[in-house]
């Protein structure tokens, strides 16, 4: 076979390649088609009387010709059911997933005392600037200066669990939207009582701080390792 040129014109550019159908259609198809054909060559070529024509075989083949046309009904009915189950399944899974709030960090101040006083979430070190995500989906019901958070986000969950991002440099949501897990809400800062850039985060369950440690592993995020297991699952599926 003649390579082709990089200076000839490539003759497939901009065709559309027809799909295959699926194999659950193939064979419905082709009977469909076979005996189609079949009804033609008997009623047109091979004889030119029908009344010559056995009544059993004529029988036959319109029997064969109604089944053939009902099974590609339900292969047709079964591949669009498959395809809503998929469609829902996927969305739901959407829903489910939990995140890491950053991709590069340095895990820095764990939940629990530090200084007499209780530090109600985590401390996560990254550069000013950076972009951090949400952890899940949810509607932001806080979006600016929230006292010593600095600058910072509330999302709160459809199980009533709420998010806190604090001491951002920058927001990228308002008050009111609706976001989902790896939707981008602001930039990694230093504002508020802040001692140096970095993410603080805060996880709530029936409005009382918990460690976002064992929260998040349960769900498939392990925020010390920084691995996403529950979404590295939904991705290779």
């Amino acid at each position: 076979m003649r390579q082709r040129l990089s200076s000839e014109p490539d003759r497939y550019r901009g065709r559309r390649r027809v799909p295959t159908p699926p194999r659950s259609r193939y064979a419905a198809v082709v009977t469909t088609a076979f005996v189609g054909a079949g009804m033609v060559a008997l009623g047109a070529a091979a004889l030119p009387d029908a009344k010559s024509v056995n009544p059993t075989v004529l029988d036959e083949l319109r029997q064969a010709s109604l089944t053939s046309q009902d099974t590609a009904a339900r292969a047709d009915a079964a591949e669009r059911a498959s395809r809503d189950s998929r469609g829902g399944s996927s969305e739901a899974s959407e829903r489910d997933v939990w995140l890491l709030p950053l991709q590069s960090y340095d895990f820095n101040t764990p939940y629990g005392m530090r200084w007499d006083k209780l530090h109600t979430g985590v401390d996560l070190v990254a550069p000013e600037g950076t972009p951090y995500v949400a952890v899940h989906s949810g509607t932001v019901t806080k979006a600016g200066w929230y006292g010593g958070y600095g600058y910072a986000v509330i999302v709160k969950h459809a199980d009533g669990t709420e998010a806190i991002y604090g001491h951002s440099s920058a927001l990228s949501v308002k008050e009111g939207q609706q976001v989902e897990a790896g939707d981008q809400l602001g930039l990694v800062g230093n504002t508020g009582h802040s001692y140096g850039s970095h993410l603080h985060l805060e996880l709530h369950v029936n409005g009382e701080p918990l460690d976002p440690v064992p929260y998040l592993q349960d769900r498939g995020v392990d925020i010390k390792m920084q691995v996403e297991a529950f979404y590295s699952d939904v991705s290779g599926s």
